[in-house]
C-alpha cells in the first residue's frame, strides 16, 4: 500500500525547521504532500514564491497552493473544525498515512484524517529558530535560510542608465548607509582585459550577463535586507545592438528576465556632467545609449523611476522609494 505523509502550513518563510519536517516524511513516506496557506497577515511574500521554495528544494514534494484556505489561528473547535474540512471536504485529501508537524494542531488533523500523528522536533532542540523570529531579523538568522529563500527575502534595487551617469557612486554609498552589499558591474572590468578594438564578441556579452547574475546571488547571500546593483543584463543587451546590431538569443532571455528580478528599477539621468575616460565613448554616445535604455525599458513594460539631479537628490529619492514601499518583503 502506497504511505502518503501530509504537512501544511504557511512557511512565512520556509526555513530549516520546515525542511527537518519535511525530510522526515520523505525518509519515512512513498508520497509526501504538502498544503501552503496564503498568508496576507503575516507576510507580504506571495503565497506561489513560498510554495516554489518548497518545489525547488523538494522537486519530489507535491506542493499544494490553498489560496482560499482559513486563515485563522487558535485552538478553539470552531477553528480546528475549518481547517480539517478545509483538508478534508475542500482539497479532498483522503488516504492520508501520517500527519507530519511540529505543532499543536498535530494532533487534532491527525485524529480527523485517521493517521499516524509525527511530532518532529517540538519543542525546537534541532532547529531552535521560528518564523516569526526569522521575519523579525531574517539577516541575523540566515543560517536557518536555504539560501534559494534567503535570496528572495532580499529587496534587489538595480541602477540603470548610458555609461557615467552615477550608477557605481550611489550604489555604492546606499550599500555603505545601509550597511548591505552591493554588486558591481562585471562586464566594465571584463572589457578592460577583453576588448579587442573596443568590442566584445556576442558570446563574451552573454558570459557578461550570466556572470552579473551569479554575482548578484552570490552577494545576497550576505545582503541585509536589500542589494543595491550596478546595471544589469539590459546594459549588457544595448552594448550588444550598438557592438553588432542584434543580440544574442540567450542574451534577450536574461535581459527579459530582469523584468521580474529586480524589486527596484532606477534609471539615472544625463543630467550630471560627464566624466570622459579612456574607456567611455563620448558624450554623444552617452545620450545614445540613455535612449536605448529607455527604448527598451518602455518596450518591456518594466517599470523604472529616473533620477535626476546632484547625487544627494538621487540618494533621498531612492531611499524614499524604499520606505514608502516599506521595502521589507516580510
Amino acid at each position: 500500500m502506497n504511505k502518503v505523509g501530509l504537512a501544511l502550513g504557511k512557511y512565512a518563510p520556509f526555513h530549516k525547521g520546515h525542511q527537518l519536517v519535511i525530510e522526515r516524511a520523505l525518509s519515512e513516506m512513498d508520497e509526501v504532500l504538502v498544503v501552503i496557506y496564503d498568508a496576507p497577515d503575516t507576510t507580504s511574500i506571495p503565497l506561489e514564491t513560498r510554495a516554489n521554495w518548497i518545489r525547488n528544494i523538494y522537486p519530489n514534494v507535491k506542493v499544494i497552493e490553498a489560496w482560499d484556505g482559513p486563515i485563522e489561528i487558535g485552538c478553539t473547535d470552531e477553528i480546528k473544525r475549518k481547517h480539517e474540512d478545509y483538508i478534508k471536504e475542500k482539497l479532498r485529501i483522503e488516504n492520508v498515512s501520517a500527519f507530519y508537524s511540529s505543532e499543536f494542531y498535530g494532533e487534532h488533523m491527525s485524529k480527523a484524517l485517521k493517521a499516524k500523528n509525527v511530532q518532529v522536533d517540538p519543542c525546537r532542540v534541532k532547529v531552535p529558530i521560528s518564523g516569526t523570529k526569522i521575519r523579525e531579523d531574517p539577516f541575523k538568522y540566515r543560517e536557518y535560510l536555504d539560501p534559494i529563500v534567503y535570496r528572495d527575502l532580499i529587496t534587489k534595487v538595480v541602477f540603470l542608465g548610458a555609461p557615467s551617469t552615477g550608477k557605481t557612486t550611489i550604489a555604492k554609498m546606499l550599500a555603505a548607509e545601509y550597511n548591505t552589499e552591493w554588486v558591481p558591474e562585471y562586464g566594465r572590468e571584463y572589457w578592460k582585459k577583453h576588448q579587442v578594438n573596443r568590442r566584445l564578441t556576442p558570446g563574451q556579452l552573454v558570459e557578461i550577463a550570466e556572470e552579473q547574475i551569479n554575482l548578484e546571488d552570490q552577494l545576497a547571500l550576505n545582503a541585509d535586507k536589500y542589494l543595491f546593483i550596478d546595471t544589469n543584463a539590459v546594459t549588457t543587451h544595448t552594448f550588444a545592438l550598438d557592438y553588432h546590431g542584434k543580440a544574442p538569443a540567450l542574451l534577450k532571455e536574461l535581459a527579459k528576465a530582469s523584468k521580474d528580478r529586480y524589486d527596484f528599477v532606477f534609471l539615472c539621468d544625463v543630467d550630471i556632467p560627464y566624466d570622459d575616460t579612456w574607456d567611455r565613448s563620448g558624450d554623444v554616445k552617452r545620450s545614445q545609449f540613455q535612449k536605448m535604455t529607455i527604448d527598451y525599458l518602455r518596450e518591456n513594460d518594466i517599470l523604472y523611476q529616473t533620477l535626476s539631479g546632484a547625487l544627494g537628490q538621487r540618494v533621498e529619492a531612492v531611499k524614499g522609494a524604499l520606505m514608502e514601499s516599506r521595502g521589507d518583503k516580510l
